[in-house]
């Protein structure tokens, strides 16, 4: 057996709030507690300073498209473009340098924009003529294309989604998006993986969880990526409707893949006008057949004969669903499994739903009973929450102020994983940690603790691991751990007599580094999963 004994640091566990000594003996936690008691315990471990550092459990990131993440990290990023100018400027320029067979973007946001609407074919035509260009807006469920790759793609005029200039939505994006990868070069896809998983690892994350299907990043991406060799660990979620156990079990074979769910599309995004809505979008109304209530991909019978298939042949299963409409189909699908399969084998899969965005209490309450796990990303209510975020422009004002209520879901009794939908947000679980706690809607962010844990072990929980050690460092846990260069730990609680409770040493109750609006990331040092250095600064 081989130990090692990690001195002089600070150790966040439940089982040693004091520690500042950690154990690992073959890539399991073996102890924590103080520093001269770890060295009388294990005489001979191999030392290591950590020289004041934090030590807490590694993340995972529950919601990744790891090829679109090392595509942006290494092709063209157009996030944080302020106006579109700026953004066409940014787009000649990549174009100019660049010999690609297409120009990938991603990350533009004409709602953050004051001159003028999203971009279209003629702008790409003239920032890159005569080259197949393919550009998701941030929300990655619409996307502005070139004529060279509209031609390529065959577009039919009548498809769903399909505009001659403006971004193109729906199927009409999903073939453009095809068409697009299937220009990628193995060594391209490849390339994309290692720098999105290498920069996983740097952010202290130990796993991700990949949400792949046909319209996404199509099946030969999904399978390198399941045997691409990384110390990252990748759990594969493969987003395709089924109806039978047999066909599900055939598909899981088929792809790959861990559970068939993730971006299993129920609806589309806010931001491009396709999550699908009760009432109408406040600044699209829309005319004739399309009332402007954004575009439903499933409806109640399908997801229920997809839930009723997983459930019976023992697989996990979850949908992505983001307006109130397809929430309400998700649950009403949930209650017919329910009834006919009973709650107790429905909660025993640990379905999912992704993003969650507009749920009712009462939906909370029913989703809490039967076991379904909210995996959130509390990045999105920074970027677009507030009273003059794009939220509230889509939405209104009281519309907006209902999205991503971690506390209400919390409070119910649903169990929380977070993740960062990269590249839609960035990689940095300590600014999403942020975000759930300082949410933008009073009453509706969550403490620290209860964030970290939904980065953590309610992450491992969400991927089907439930033994209570993952995602903790107590005996007996894996070693999966990030070190941190931080300052000042601190108990942060919503009351006076709360805080003066965490915060007395009785209290046994782990600090964690600021987590206020201003506070910036801590620097991560050291990323390791069961005992293997992953990252090291």
């Amino acid at each position: 057996m081989r130990t090692q004994l990690l001195l002089g640091g600070r150790i966040y566990t439940p089982s040693s709030p004091d520690a500042t000594a950690m154990a690992v003996t073959d890539g399991i936690v073996s102890w924590t507690g103080e520093d001269r008691t770890g060295r009388a315990l294990h005489p001979g471990a191999e030392e290591i300073d950590l020289a004041g550092a934090f030590v807490a459990p590694a993340f995972v990131d529950t919601h990744v498209h790891t090829t679109a993440l090392g595509l942006a990290l290494t092709g063209l990023d157009l996030g944080g473009c302020s106006s579109r100018v700026e953004c066409l400027h940014r787009i000649r320029s990549f174009a100019a340098q660049s010999t690609d067979a297409v120009i990938w973007g991603q990350g533009w946001d004409d709602a953050a924009w004051a001159d003028g609407g999203p971009l279209c074919t003629a702008d790409l035509d003239e920032a890159a003529p005569g080259r197949n260009v393919y550009l998701t807006r941030i929300d990655s469920h619409s996307a502005a294309c070139s004529t060279a790759l509209r031609r390529a793609s065959d577009l039919s005029e009548s498809a769903r989604g399909f505009h001659p200039q403006h971004p193109l939505t729906a199927d009409a994006h999903h073939a453009v998006r095809s068409t697009a990868r299937s220009l990628l070069t193995v060594a391209d896809r490849s390339a994309a993986h290692r720098s999105a998983l290498d920069l996983a690892a740097s952010r202290g994350v130990c796993a991700v969880h990949e949400c792949g299907g046909p319209d996404i990043a199509g099946l030969d991406d999904f399978r390198e990526l399941l045997a691409f060799e990384h110390g990252v660990q990748v759990r594969g979620y493969w987003g395709q409707a089924v109806e039978t156990a047999q066909e599900a079990r055939q598909l899981l074979a088929a792809t790959g893949a861990h559970a068939l769910g993730g971006d299993l599309f129920v609806d589309g995004s806010i931001g491009s006008h396709t999550a699908w809505l009760t009432q109408p979008y406040s600044d699209a109304l829309g005319t004739g057949d399309d009332p402007g209530t954004g575009i439903a991909y499933l409806g109640p019978d399908a997801i229920s004969a997809h839930l009723l298939a997983c459930t019976e042949a023992g697989i996990q299963t979850g949908f992505h669903a983001i307006g109130d409409g397809a929430v309400g189909a998700v649950v009403e699908a949930l209650e017919q499994t329910a009834s006919l399969m009973g709650g107790p084998a429905l909660a025993s899969r640990g379905h999912r739903i992704e993003h969650l965005e507009m749920v009712s209490a009462a939906q909370a309450d029913t989703l809490a009973s039967w076991g379904v796990i909210a995996s959130m990303q509390p990045a999105f209510d920074a970027l677009w929450g507030g009273e003059s975020g794009s939220y509230a422009t889509r939405l209104g004002t009281q519309r907006a102020a209902g999205l991503n209520p971690l506390a209400r879901l919390a409070s119910a009794g649903v169990s929380l994983a977070f993740g960062s939908d990269a590249p839609v947000t960035p990689v940095d679980p300590w600014a999403m940690l942020r975000a759930a706690v300082n949410h933008r809607t009073a009453g509706s962010g969550i403490s620290p603790r209860a964030a970290f844990a939904a980065a953590t072990r309610g992450a491992w929980r969400a991927g089907g691991v439930r033994d209570g050690l993952a995602g903790t460092l107590v005996a007996g846990a894996p070693a999966s751990y990030a070190v941190w260069d931080t300052t000042e730990l601190v108990v942060r609680a919503p009351a006076d007599t709360v805080a003066r409770w965490s915060t007395d040493p009785r209290a046994g109750v782990p600090a964690l580094p600021a987590l206020e609006p201003e506070s910036t990331s801590p620097r991560c040092l050291r990323t390791v999963h069961r005992g293997r250095v992953i990252h090291e600064a």
